[in-house]
């Protein structure tokens, strides 16, 4: 049985790499950001996303993708596209790694959070009443999907890389 004072370290691990992990992100984002037409993809927040929803969880991970969608947005790297095109393929991720211990499946959730479900809720709910834009559904596909496949390639690799190196969190069991 955990005690108060564990718990309460893991807190703070937990919380640390989050704030690595959106740093990374909200660093690498003026340098790997860019427009396709109506959106600023950055493969990059797919790769954070692939790290945060294996070593954090899901709701860390979407907690990480939400923050720097707000920091890109103040910085002016990124548009309101970032939050459901971060968050949901994150929280995905999270979820399909947690139930099943596996990075395939925590690729998986990403591309499809990202790639599939994102750009339907990025056109049906934040283009217009955010953004005060049509979007067709199937327009942002092509720039969704290219961004988070590449981010989730990249993350698949350093998270091998991390594995290989023994550098993974302890309580990080890839399969």
């Amino acid at each position: 049985m955990e005690t108060k004072s564990q718990n309460s370290q893991a807190a703070i691990v937990k919380t640390s790499y989050a704030v690595v992990l959106t740093a990374m992100g909200v660093a690498l984002a003026p340098y790997t950001s860019f427009p396709v037409a109506i959106a600023k993809i950055n493969p990059t927040q797919h790769f954070i996303n692939i790290l945060a929803a294996v070593i954090l969880g899901p709701g860390w991970a979407t907690l990480v993708a939400a923050v720097i969608g707000v920091i890109r947005n103040v910085m002016g790297v990124g548009t309101l596209l970032a939050f459901p095109g971060g968050m949901i393929g994150a929280f995905m991720a999270g979820i399909l790694f947690a139930r099943t211990g596996k990075v395939g499946w925590a690729a998986c959730g990403e591309v499809a959070g990202t790639g599939l479900v994102a750009p339907v809720v990025s056109a049906l709910l934040v283009a217009p009443f955010l953004m005060g834009k049509a979007i067709p559904a199937l327009a942002l596909l092509p720039s969704f999907l290219g961004s988070t496949i590449a981010g989730t390639i990249l993350g698949i690799m350093v998270l091998k890389l991390l594995r290989t190196a023994e550098m993974l969190p302890g309580h990080v069991r890839l399969r």
